[in-house]
């Protein structure tokens, strides 16, 4: 039988995207606020939906708790009497202490519990070289399954306390949202038209911008309870506060010595820099490299993959307008959320997803010709995908010193075989 891995609060955020990872290798279920919404998420997902958290406890043999920070505890409290005598909970928080403290006082002692911390938001796709966070205080009997198929994932583990989780996501999450949103929202103080300020962007102007939007677009309420409810908060914003009066008060005292010494100090903090330097020179170099790919493709055929979707979008690239690439299909998408795919990508997907079409063709060559070097060419032809020479006839039809070639062609566009028989005719042959 199958593992039961249940979900509470499956049907929303980083809950509904465990669904892709664990619905091909596990049963799983998930229970949700809204149960309508939580059946139609379920059928689309091939999992099952069940009304009650408590049902859902006494059901798994993993029950991972993906609720609003703020109702976490609670949640835990709810159902730790009704799991099951030797499974295990885990929650996907991003603050770990409270939900630590939770388990310790609310899970019966048969009940193994390892609070985690996924560092990934709801729009990743792919495991492979996400960061996860495991802080139990006790490995039991399932802290190695799910660890080592943590592994088998190809994710990175670290293994620490609540305490020092909390702490580091302080500076990793506190710090960043607190000073992003504050520039944010001093741009819209300002009355800043951000698009006109692309027109005089630079490179990392733009990176810093994406940054930023990325941030202020999440979930105000979740950003707001990552603040509240991690006990250095306090702490961090009120560093940050000081040091943003002290800039401020070196620069509009003319104390040019004291901006100077802030920003060497900082500078030095920041580690290693050139490390830095190299990894946004890639991403700008990568940003600049895809510009300068999709304006060399006006015109042409291409492929372009939706990020998240994953769908796949064949045609010829009419234009770019506005930051979205047009093809001559209708089909409009914005760059930032796909990537091209290269020749190789394109012709495979091809092969997958659009029927081949088989045409016999015969041509009247000079004996001389060499019928494996017309194959051979024919094969290297764009959306041409197998080549078989089926006949050669010399019968009183043809020509003395003459030869009538027939050849199987596979193609995956009516276009590819008009090339095919321009090739034909350009090795002197005379189609039939």
């Amino acid at each position: 039988m199958n593992m039961k891995i249940g979900i509470i609060g499956g049907s929303d955020g980083l809950g509904k995207t465990l669904n892709y990872y664990f619905r091909d290798e596990f049963e799983v279920a998930i229970s949700g606020r809204d149960h309508d919404k939580g059946r139609k998420v379920a059928d689309k997902l091939g999992v099952s939906y069940v009304e009650s958290n408590r049902e859902l406890a006494g059901l798994s043999d993993i029950l991972i708790v993906s609720v609003p920070i703020h109702h976490t505890s609670d949640v835990i409290k709810e159902v730790a009497p009704f799991m099951r005598k030797g499974s295990l909970m885990v929650d996907v928080t991003s603050i770990k202490e409270k939900p630590l403290k939770a388990m310790e006082k609310y899970l019966p002692h048969n009940v193994e519990y390892i609070p985690t911390h996924p560092i990934f938001g709801p729009r990743t796709t792919e495991l492979d070289n996400q960061i996860i966070v495991l802080t139990a205080t006790k490995k039991g009997k399932w802290y190695k399954k799910v660890y080592d198929y943590l592994d088998s994932k190809n994710m990175e583990i670290i293994e620490t306390t609540a305490k020092h989780h909390d702490y580091m996501m302080s500076i990793v999450q506190i710090l960043t949202h607190f000073s992003f949103i504050s520039t944010a929202s001093a741009m819209e103080k300002l009355k800043v038209d951000i698009s006109e300020t692309e027109n005089y962007e630079s490179p990392i102007y733009n990176l810093m911008i994406d940054m930023i939007a990325r941030i202020v677009s999440q979930n105000p309420y979740l950003t707001y309870y990552i603040q509240s409810m991690n006990d250095n908060g306090t702490k961090v914003r009120d560093a940050f506060s000081d040091a943003v009066n002290e800039l401020k008060e070196a620069i509009e005292s003319d104390n040019g010595e004291k901006f100077v010494e802030i920003a060497i100090n900082a500078t030095k903090n920041m580690g290693d820099i050139q490390n830095a330097l190299g990894r946004s020179d890639k991403a700008i170099q990568s940003l600049n490299h895809e510009f300068i790919l999709l304006n060399n493709s006006i015109g042409h055929e291409i492929g372009l993959r939706h990020i998240y979707s994953g769908k796949v979008h064949i045609g010829v690239l009419e234009k770019i307008d506005d930051k979205t690439a047009v093809l001559d299909n209708g089909t409009r998408l914005r760059i930032a959320n796909i990537e091209i795919l290269n020749d190789d990508e394109m012709y495979q997907w091809k092969l997958e997803n659009i029927p081949q079409k088989k045409y016999n063709v015969s041509c009247v060559f000079s004996d001389n010709v060499v019928p494996n070097i017309i194959v051979e060419t024919l094969e290297q032809v764009e959306d041409v995908t197998k080549v078989f020479l089926s006949d050669i006839y010399c019968g009183h039809q043809i020509e003395d010193g003459f030869k009538s070639l027939t050849f199987e062609v596979n193609v995956l566009s009516k276009e590819a075989f008009d090339n095919v028989k321009n090739i034909l005719t350009g090795f002197g042959g005379v189609l039939r």
